[in-house]
């Protein structure tokens, strides 16, 4: 099954001229990356564009004039991939808190299962150079996902997720109503409610070392409320 990286960027050029090599030292030779770039003023698409020469049509680039949100970058690449004849599309963060020696745990895992997971929340995963507060509030995060939507993905709320073509025709992306960070907790439920199998493997998730986090406690404190819409919209669906 030929697999897609998709790689959303806003400001990352200190983070994608490490990661791009990295991530092609470890996945077959028939995969590719796709970069969402959402405009980035410190040339993040300009870095990427130098690297197209070495890596021929296997690395894409799609440039953004301005930030539309993690989840419309996502669906505009799954979409593009679906579209190029990939089979199974991977989600990763930009800054190294997606190891990319994940990647190949992840693909063999997808060979039988619809959804795999990258989870901080299961037997041997972890978190590196987090405080006791965010450690707390996102692990209470996901279990308050968990128990609204009746879900038992362990990491409702991580990024790092790997599928197959067909589970995302499942979930439908044109039905997704989720503009942030809420998006990742409905692609896990909507992929539950379809039947899909979801496959959780320990990560271990550190701290971006370069760059700036797009992330807030406003941010996330705004998704948990969303769980409560989606579990609406879904289920009436």
């Amino acid at each position: 099954m030929k697999l897609l990286i998709i790689i959303p960027t806003y400001n990352e050029i200190e983070n994608i001229t490490k990661l791009i090599p990295e991530v092609f030292s470890v996945i077959p030779e028939n995969a590719g990356i796709l970069v969402v770039d959402d405009g980035s003023p410190d040339g993040t698409a300009n870095a990427v564009k130098e690297f197209q020469n070495q890596y021929s049509e296997r690395l894409n680039l799609l440039e953004r004039t301005k930030k539309s949100g993690l989840a419309d970058a996502y669906i505009t690449g799954f979409k593009w991939g679906m579209e190029n004849g990939y089979d199974v599309l991977c989600e990763m963060d930009a800054d190294f808190s997606h190891k990319p020696e994940y990647l190949p745990v992840m693909y063999e895992a997808i060979q039988t299962n619809d959804a795999v997971i990258g989870s901080r929340n299961i037997k041997g995963g972890s978190v590196e150079g987090w405080t006791f507060t965010r450690n707390l509030i996102s692990k209470g995060g996901s279990l308050y996902s968990r128990l609204v939507l009746g879900c038992p993905v362990k990491d409702l709320t991580g990024g790092f997720n790997m599928w197959r073509k067909e589970t995302l025709e499942k979930i439908g992306l044109d039905s997704i109503i989720s503009k942030g960070y809420s998006f990742q907790i409905e692609m896990k439920y909507r992929a539950f409610k379809a039947g899909c199998s979801i496959k959780e493997i320990p990560i271990c998730f550190p701290d971006r070392k370069f760059g700036q986090s797009k992330m807030s406690g406003g941010i996330f404190m705004e998704a948990l409320k969303a769980v409560w819409r989606i579990r609406n919209v879904v289920y009436n669906a």
